[in-house]
Formats: structure tokens, sequence, C-alpha cells
């Protein structure tokens, strides 16, 4: 190998490390914050009046989950509620909706049915459409296969209320079904330290955060001054919370209310929703990265907000430094390398796991079982979500996908829902083992970090190969068009 072409590649990989180094810094620094804030917060009084509060709720083929949603909604215990179902269906949920909605209007419930001739904006225009309508001067968001208490809004306008710039609050989220298989105990160690510690974090520096889009009530001064719900991103809670924050408005989490939802129980739905979740993040790194930058706020604000927004970025690193690996191996140009540092903040995210863990549950080690597979999942998606960052950088983006929800059913009928063959995962485990016979051979420190990339591959595609297989074992009723 050409000397000049050695020289580029391993610059390439030295900045793909040092890129890893810096977002990693960037998890301790969340972690510290975190323990340095993680004193409760104090309870406003509750007003002498309560303000009016819109409740929207996005459905959108949602048939298994939406009476379960309709019902918690009219449990809310507050005075004076509105409750929209923004209705964009196209199959069995529009009539289940109707008649729940009507049900609900005949007990006294001051609810609407809002449907569209067309699903323009996705989420987002359903949104606002809504809003249009709207004439309270707060609305709570809630996904369909959320379910929160009755006291939630009760718990939560008390902050609004005591702070005019307060333009959004983020409750934390919860889960109906963590111990459901393996890959949903994963997804809750991601989900509990996502909020309790980058979330928290964030809110108690008066960093900018972002809403998850469900679970949260936002001030309609706030939405209208950011200029209202855009469908222009796959992400458009983290669109329109980035904007109001930079507009002025202030975001808060709310740790202590808890709203519980339902965590995707299969691989393929995980797998969309993590890809959705990169393409969205990217794009409003895109959209708002110079907008950070250039605004008022202070130097470590605009730093960790740039840190936030490429939070999927360090998967195409991986992915890049494993690529370049059996080539600069070959030439032995990462024998002279120290990569002691990455492996030192390799320990910075099981000990944010490890924290989450033992603050919220007293069987903080049971739940922390889940780690390894975590990771192997984290690193098998590293393709399929480069792949999707990549094509929205070249400007061919999927329209919104829903992540599926399932309610019960997947216990009565054994729904799955498969995506296509797995060749490119297959073809990275090969090259991950060959890259790990190489390094057996000339750098030994890194066949265990190549080996995790091949179990993980192989870990992705097997699971996607055995739901292959189970679907084609459906019966017809069962097939996968009830949930497009």
């Amino acid at each position: 190998m050409g000397n000049l072409l050695t020289t580029i590649l391993l610059g390439l990989y030295l900045c793909c490390a040092a890129l890893l180094a810096l977002y990693t810094l960037g998890q301790a620094v969340l972690l510290v914050q975190y323990l340095r804030h993680k004193e409760p917060l104090s309870v406003p009084s509750s007003p002498d009046i309560w303000p009016h509060v819109t409740v929207q709720l996005p459905i959108y083929n949602e048939q298994y989950v939406v009476q379960r949603a309709l019902q918690a909604l009219a449990a809310l215990d507050y005075p004076h509620l509105h409750i929209q179902v923004l209705d964009d269906s196209t199959d069995d949920t529009r009539r289940i909706a109707a008649e729940g909605v009507a049900h609900l209007q005949k007990r006294g419930l001051s609810i609407e049915h809002v449907t569209r001739p067309t699903r323009e904006g996705y989420k987002a225009g359903a949104l606002a459409a809504g809003l249009h309508k709207v004439e309270s001067a707060f609305v709570a968001v809630f996904d369909a296969d959320f379910v929160p208490e009755p006291d939630f809004l009760l718990r939560v306008m008390p902050y609004l209320l005591a702070e005019d710039q307060l333009g959004l609050v983020q409750t934390r989220w919860s889960h109906l079904n963590p111990d459901e298989n393996a890959l949903t105990q994963a997804q809750r160690l991601a989900v509990d330290t996502h909020f309790m510690i980058e979330q928290q974090a964030r809110s108690r520096c008066g960093w900018l955060m972002p809403f998850n889009g469900t679970g949260g009530v936002w001030r309609v001064a706030a939405i209208q001054e950011a200029g209202g719900w855009n469908g222009d991103t796959l992400t458009e809670d983290l669109d329109l919370s980035y904007r109001a924050q930079l507009c002025g408005w202030k975001a808060m989490l709310l740790p202590d209310v808890v709203v519980p939802g339902e965590l995707p129980p299969q691989l393929a739905a995980y797998e969309q929703q993590q890809a959705r979740w990169a393409v969205g993040s990217l794009q409003n790194l895109i959209a708002h990265g110079w907008d950070v930058l250039r605004s008022e706020r202070p130097f470590s604000h605009r730093l960790m907000a740039l840190h936030h927004l490429c939070q999927y970025v360090p998967q195409a690193l991986m992915l890049l430094m494993l690529l370049l690996a059996p080539p600069l191996l070959l030439n032995h140009s990462l024998a002279s390398l120290s990569l002691a540092p990455l492996g030192l903040l390799s320990l910075v995210p099981p000990l944010m796991y490890a924290v989450t863990q033992y603050r919220l549950r007293d069987d903080w080690p049971r739940s922390l079982a889940a780690f390894p597979l975590l990771v192997v999942l984290g690193t098998g998606l590293i393709w399929r979500n480069t792949a999707a960052m990549t094509q929205a950088l070249l400007g061919v983006t999927p329209g919104f996908q829903r992540t599926p929800k399932f309610g019960d059913v997947k216990k009565r009928n054994h729904y799955i829902q498969p995506r296509q063959f797995p060749w490119v995962e297959g073809a990275l485990m090969l090259y991950a083992l060959l890259a790990a016979w190489l390094a057996a051979q000339r750098e030994p420190a890194l066949v265990p970090y190549l080996l995790l990339h091949a179990l993980s591959f192989a870990v992705v595609a097997g699971r996607h190969l055995r739901d292959r297989l189970l679907a084609r074992q459906q019966k017809p009723h069962e097939s996968v068009r009830h949930m497009s």
C-alpha cells in the first residue's frame, strides 16, 4: 500500500477515534452534571384557578392501542380539559376512534375526532392542523401507546404557571412492557438513562433539551413564536423544541412525573425507530447547527447542544473504523497507536446505565443483565443507521414511518414484522471476522473490539432471519398489512 494512501487511511482512523473520544467525554459531562444536580425539584403551589388545557392524541393506524389511549385520556383529572383525537388512519383505527370518541361525548367529555383528507406533514401536520382549532393556552401531547396517570396535568401545570418563559415541560418515560423479552429489557436501559441522566442534566443546567414527542405539555405561545410544527424533518419534536429554545423559551424535565409507554418488542420495529431518529437528528443538526453556534447562549450551552444533535454520528464513525481496520492492519499501521484512552472512556456508558438503574430500582443488578445485549444491538445497527443518515445527506429521505404499537395483540397472534434479507449484516460479520483474524497476528489488543462487531452483526442478521421464518408461518389475517 502506498505511503500516501496509508497516511490518508490512518488519518481518517485517528480522526474517527478522536471524535468518538470527544463524544464520550460529552457523555461524561452529562453524568457529572446529573450527579451535581440530583436533588429533587421544588414543587410550585397549585393555582387558585386552573387554566384550560387541550390534549392532543395524534394517531395513525393504531387499532391495537387506541382504545386504551382514549380510556387513559378520559380518566385525566383536570377541571378544564378538551381532547383532540388527530386521526390520519387508513385502516380500522378510524372506526374504532370514532366510536370511542362518540361514547365519551355521550358521557359529557369535551372531545373531538379530527380527520384530514391527506396525511400531509405526517405527525407534525396532524398536530399543526389540531393547533389551528385550539383555544387553550397550553397543549399536552401523547402518542397512542402512552398511558398517563389521572393526576398528570395537576402535577405538571403548576411549573408552567410559575414561570412565564417556560415553554415546555417534558416528563419521564417509563414502560408498559419492560420485561416482555430481551429486546425490551435492553431498550429500558437506554431510555431510562436518556431521561434520568442526559435529559435531567440538560434541564438542570439550562442547556438546550429536546421534546421527546410525547408525555409533554407545551405553552401554545412558544409553539407559535417558534413557527409552529414543521414536517420537514423526521423528528418534528426535536425540531420544534430547538426552534423554541433558540427563540428564548425555556424547557425542563420533570423526572418524578412518569408516563408509561410501549417499547418496540420486535427488532424490525426497533430498527425502524432508530433509523428514523438517526435521520431526524442529522436533519436537525443541518437545520439548526449554525443557529446554535451563532446564538448568544453561553459557550457550554452551544457545545452541549451540538453534542446532542450529533448523537448518532458515533455510529457512522464506528462503521468507518471497522472498514479501515483490515487495510491498516495489513500495513502494520495500527501497531504504533495507543488507543488506551478510548478503552478508558468506554467505561462511561456502562457507568451511566449503572447509576441510572441504581437510582430507579432496588433490583438494579438484575436490570443491568441486559447491558451486553444493548451493546450488541447498538453495534449491530450501525450499518442501518449510517445508511439512513447517508441517504438523508444525499437528499433521499424516506417518509415518516411510525413505530408499530401492538398492545396485547402480539400475545394473541404472535404477530411478526419482518424486513428484507440481512445481506449487508452478514457481509459485515465476515468482514469483522477477517479483521479479527488479521488483528490476532498483528495487533491482538484489537481482537475483542473486532469480535464484538462480528458478534453484533451475527445477532442482528440471525434475529431477522428468525423473524422472516416465523412470518412465513403466520396466518393470512395476521399479516403485516394491518400495521402499515
